[in-house]
């Protein structure tokens, strides 16, 4: 089993990799790019499943990261492709990612430091 900081580094790398695929596309951009729509839907899955592995006693120590509902966007990928809404990941990719990438840093800051 990974360790805590393993699951959080995986967590941050896949933010890191969408935001630097996404930084400079308009939503139309991004939606037109198939290659680019997959490869973020699986590193959003992926940051779901890593957060699902997290420990119960470990997310309730940073209840400001919206844990439940990073898995829940896991969910409704892996489960329910076809009805993907790129609205909703348009806006996690704009709104919810910058904050995530704010939030594990200082996890994993805290994590050393402790």
């Amino acid at each position: 089993m990974l360790s805590l900081r393993e699951f959080l580094y995986h967590i941050l790398d896949e933010v890191n990799y969408v935001l630097k695929h996404t930084d400079n596309l308009t939503e139309n951009n991004f939606l037109e790019d198939e290659t680019l729509t997959r490869a973020v839907v699986r590193s959003l899955e992926i940051i779901g499943e890593a957060t699902k592995k997290l420990p119960a006693d470990f997310k309730d120590k940073y209840p400001h990261v919206e844990w439940k509902k990073m898995a829940g966007v896991r969910d409704v990928l892996i489960h329910d492709y076809f009805g993907v809404d790129w609205e909703i990941v348009w806006d996690i990719i704009k709104t919810k990612l910058p904050q995530l990438k704010e939030d594990i840093n200082e996890i994993i800051k805290d994590i050393k430091d402790a």
